[in-house]
């Protein structure tokens, strides 16, 4: 296979990436045909796909917005796969210009084009980096040099968590976050579930059937499980809901019903 000039070099072009399928969800063509046909067995098995993440896409711009509304303009974003139209920078410098933004991601293709994005914008950097090793990531140049832990940060974990297998203790990390944030911190989270729209725990299994052969394999998991990453912040208003219905922009009546599959929320550290 020929490698393109944005691929980085020592990558498998042979294994499918999360990142990369997500950016063919989006439209986006940073990505090769053993993703494309990863993401076309897992529409296969949970048709509307593309549709769930055009809306947690949306989530995330309507979370970013309300962060800024909050005075919290300091983002960090583990797991923020490869840019797109209309990206974590790009909302909360509109929103706010002097707004500080980090990208952490382990996928060397997304920490790559991310860097080619970014270049010559001095409010975002990008680093390498696994939500997995929270204090390398805590303690890491980019982060201490870029953000000011004398203020709130929003920490975003869109669209991530699903890849953490319970045996690595999502909680346990996102603890570590929490305890490092300073009191107005927010966290921001998407996570994919069965639940809320119309595909049955069986479509769940068939779609974590195919994410197996990629490189971070799909968790479903059910709201009381989710309900518990937010431990020691107060979620706000509405709560914790499928993605449309958290701060809508407009009326939702028309939207399809498969965008209500999984959960998306926000909670303020007090």
């Amino acid at each position: 296979m020929e490698r393109p000039d944005w691929a980085p070099q020592g990558i498998d072009l042979s294994r499918p990436s999360v990142s990369r399928i997500y950016d063919f969800y989006l439209g986006g063509s940073h990505n090769f045909e053993v993703d494309r046909e990863a993401a076309r067995q897992a529409i296969e098995a949970f048709p509307g796909l593309p549709k769930v993440m055009q809306a947690n896409r949306a989530f995330m711009r309507r979370a970013v917005r309300y962060a800024v509304g909050q005075g919290v303009t300091q983002f960090l974003d583990i797991g923020s796969g490869i840019p797109t139209f209309g990206n974590v920078h790009e909302v909360a410098l509109e929103a706010e210009p002097s707004s500080r933004i980090v990208y952490v991601d382990h996928d060397p293709v997304a920490v790559a084009h991310s860097r080619a994005v970014l270049e010559g914008q001095d409010r975002a950097v990008v680093m390498a980096g696994d939500f997995r090793s929270p204090k390398e990531i805590l303690e890491s140049e980019e982060v201490t040099g870029h953000l000011d832990f004398d203020r709130p940060v929003a920490l975003l974990l869109v669209a991530l968590l699903h890849f953490i297998q319970d045996d690595e203790d999502p909680w346990k990390t996102i603890a570590t976050f929490r305890d490092a944030l300073p009191e107005g911190s927010l966290l921001v989270l998407t996570h994919a579930s069965w639940e809320g729209g119309p595909r049955t725990s069986e479509h769940g299994r068939q779609i974590q059937d195919v994410y197996r052969t990629a490189s971070s394999q799909l968790v479903m998991r059910r709201r009381p499980d989710v309900e518990r990453f937010f431990t020691g912040f107060d979620v706000v208003e509405p709560g914790i809901v499928s993605m449309p219905d958290w701060r809508p922009d407009g009326p939702t009546d028309q939207e399809d019903p498969v965008v209500y599959s999984g959960f998306a929320g926000v909670g303020r550290k007090a």
